[in-house]
């Protein structure tokens, strides 16, 4: 079943491509995943051998030199065939920081062992347990002495770190108290994991509804080189900034992804399921939710690829990519319930995955950021309205 006239028109061979390599990992796969609240490394070995974990990264370091717009095809694949991109996303965008900010010696060492696997930048370390998304008032703190940095405090709901070789980390390098706005004195590191992890550095997984690999990070007394500072100290919000575009983008994709995949199950369910002597698809009380859910996917879908159309374009893209985020996640999130409720008592088993990607695609109303605060920023940063915090 095809849907949605960008899905059939737009990239078609990479589609196909994509597809190919999601069709080895089948509902079973996913499904022994979840069960075991593991990692899937098959998967994301096979996505990094045929180039895609590269995607983001310019050919003349090894990888594939996609725009990012094509990256989220990517994305939107890997979730409208039954799989859940939170394993593997991490790495597309954290690319962006570096790539765009980050020295010609840092992307020689890096991206080229990125682009082969041998590296992997899933993590990023930027929320804390008392700021949360106020990002500005973080407290981790990197203190310059020498040539290095030593960082102290703590990260939360860092993700993939556990399945990463290296880490992007949001620190203060100066002190709150002495800065003119509240976005300056922060600076981003490249961590290499290997080296730091029980010399600085611990964590502890997080036990969560999804099975997603987060952790809270630990930093006493780490010391990094101070040729890991990207770019220049003190400017790294906004440097972070282009990283968490690319993110929204991204998940709006993966969001549209799900809602693609709830939609033709419910579809084809409706048209199979057979009770009281007809299909339950031919009553309008199931026809109209997944009408309508539907709709409101496409609508959304126009917003992403509006979003990351003008991230390509490096054009302003923040209201935009708050947008794809939000509508994506709200539309993906009423295409799951209209599934359920199609599938009734049988969307509860396991084995028809619909209550595991139901489970998947809730989180993004959540994270990475949250519904409100993406109202707030439209409200004072698209409609002008007096700030709220």
């Amino acid at each position: 079943m095809n849907l949605g006239p960008q899905s059939n028109a737009a990239h078609q061979d990479l589609r196909d491509a994509v597809r190919a390599l999601c069709d080895q990992y089948d509902s079973a796969y996913w499904q022994k995943v979840d069960e075991e609240r593991a990692y899937p490394e098959a998967f994301v070995d096979a996505l990094t051998q045929a180039g895609w974990m590269s995607a983001l990264i310019p050919e003349e370091y090894g990888g594939s030199g996609l725009s990012l717009t094509e990256a989220t095809v990517i994305m939107e694949e890997i979730t409208r065939s039954g799989g859940n991109a939170g394993c593997c996303h991490g790495q597309m965008y954290n690319m962006n920081t570096l790539l765009r900010n980050g020295s010609e010696a840092q992307k020689q060492k890096y991206m080229p062992k990125i682009a082969s696997g041998e590296l992997r930048l899933q993590a990023m370390g930027v929320t804390e347990p008392s700021a949360g998304t106020d990002t500005t008032t973080i407290k981790t703190t990197a203190v310059k002495k020498g040539d290095r940095y030593v960082v102290n405090g703590q990260k939360v709901w860092t993700s993939r770190l556990q399945h990463s070789e290296l880490m992007l980390l949001l620190a203060r390098t100066t002190p709150l108290a002495e800065v003119k706005r509240k976005s300056e004195g922060m600076s981003v590191f490249i961590v290499d994991k290997r080296e730091a992890l029980g010399k600085g550095l611990s964590l502890r997984p997080i036990r969560n509804m999804v099975n997603h690999e987060t952790n809270e990070v630990f930093f006493d007394n780490l010391e990094i080189p101070a040729e890991n500072l990207i770019g220049e100290e003190g400017k790294g919000f906004r440097y972070i900034l282009d990283g968490l575009n690319a993110e929204r983008i991204l998940i709006a994709a993966e969001c549209i992804g799900d809602g693609y995949w709830f939609i033709e199950r419910a579809t084809n369910y409706a048209k199979e399921r057979v009770v009281f002597g007809r299909p339950i698809g031919q009553n309008q009380g199931i026809q109209f939710p997944i009408a309508e859910a539907y709709m409101e996917l496409e609508a959304a879908n126009l917003m992403r690829y509006k979003a990351a159309a003008l991230f390509d374009e490096k054009a302003h893209c923040g209201a935009e990519a708050n947008m794809a985020k939000h509508l994506a996640a709200k539309a993906s999130w009423e295409a799951a319930n209209v599934c359920l409720q199609t599938y009734g008592g049988f969307g509860f088993a396991a084995e028809y995955d619909v209550e595991r990607k139901f489970r998947e695609t809730r989180l993004y109303l959540v994270a990475p950021i949250s519904t409100n605060l993406i109202l707030s920023y439209l409200a004072e940063h698209v409609l002008g309205l007096p700030r709220s915090f």
